[in-house]
């Protein structure tokens, strides 16, 4: 990872015409990068789709915000990455983090107002609500801690529907391939908020870089706001129910990793570690839904 050496260890003194000629290339490939995704996007995602005037829409409660706390975790993990960059320049690091910030929150609203003109979507406020919230929860900390205690992770399943409906519906709305599963697949994904114990409690004595975990999911949604959809195909229409799937809230309690407390005196292995922070390590779980406990010795 380009930016990966910019760790408290290894930030020394820099003058002012490196300072000024890091802070343009990070400008540059930030620019580019973003650039490059938007047109990608654009491509793959909205030219299949009717464009429209510039529309809002309200979304706060589909899929039992599960694509709300979704948003919270790009814009967290974007902030973090876009850090990693500002702070390489050898910037005063209040600057660092404001530009970071802003980085992820312009990225996003960008995103947001593409969705405003497509037919199909539109702008939302509780989109760019929750993109704030996470990038307020990655800037306070790093304004006040100069770290993060709590981290938002991620973590995905495959699933293999049993009931040919599902499977179906699932292939037809998620996608079949397994990049596609984890990204739109709302029933197969939780968003952790992972603690670090040892920063919390520093007299504690346990390893420097194991987190406590809380995760959020749901389970049987197949639609934004219930389980009903339609097939078009060149014969007909035909309109889909499931009302006997009780769609559900899940909470999960788990350990973790910060993988960036581990200590390595490698560039590289930093880089490695700083890559596996989007995601939480699998491991032993329990779960809440609908009022009942259960248990998983390793949950993904």
């Amino acid at each position: 990872m380009l930016f990966s050496e910019a760790t408290a260890q290894d930030i020394t003194p820099i003058d002012s015409m490196a300072k000024a000629k890091r802070v343009k290339l990070v400008a540059a490939i930030f620019g580019g990068t973003y650039g490059a995704s938007f047109i990608s996007l654009n491509k793959a995602w909205y030219a299949n789709y009717p464009r429209s005037r510039f529309q809002f829409y309200n979304d706060g409660k589909e899929w039992l915000q599960m694509d709300k706390v979704g948003h919270v975790y790009s814009s967290y993990n974007l902030a973090r990455i876009s850090h990693k960059g500002w702070a390489w320049t050898g910037m005063p690091e209040k600057k660092a983090v404001v530009l970071s910030a802003l980085t992820s929150l312009s990225y996003l609203t960008i995103i947001e107002t593409m969705d405003g003109f497509s037919e199909n979507w539109g702008w939302s406020w509780y989109d760019v609500s929750a993109n704030t919230v996470g990038v307020l929860l990655w800037s306070a900390q790093q304004l006040k801690w100069k770290e993060q205690k709590f981290r938002l992770k991620y973590s995905a399943h495959y699933t293999n529907y049993a009931d040919p409906m599902l499977q179906a519906r699932a292939n037809n709305y998620f996608g079949k391939s397994l990049p596609e599963r984890f990204l739109k697949d709302y029933n197969a994904q939780t968003i952790w908020l992972s603690a670090n114990l040892k920063s919390i409690w520093p007299e504690t004595k346990v390893p420097k870089w194991l987190n406590i975990a809380a995760g959020y999911g749901i389970d049987n949604a197949f639609g934004g706001y219930e389980n009903k959809w339609t097939v078009n195909n060149q014969a007909a229409t035909y309109t889909y129910a499931r009302p006997d799937l009780q769609r559900s809230r899940q909470y999960y309690l788990s350990i973790d990793v910060d993988f960036e407390r581990i200590r390595t005196n490698k560039k590289w292995v930093r880089g490695v570690l700083t890559f596996l922070n989007f995601v939480k390590l699998p491991a032993p779980a329990i779960s809440l839904s609908n009022g009942k406990l259960s248990g998983s010795w390793l949950y993904f």
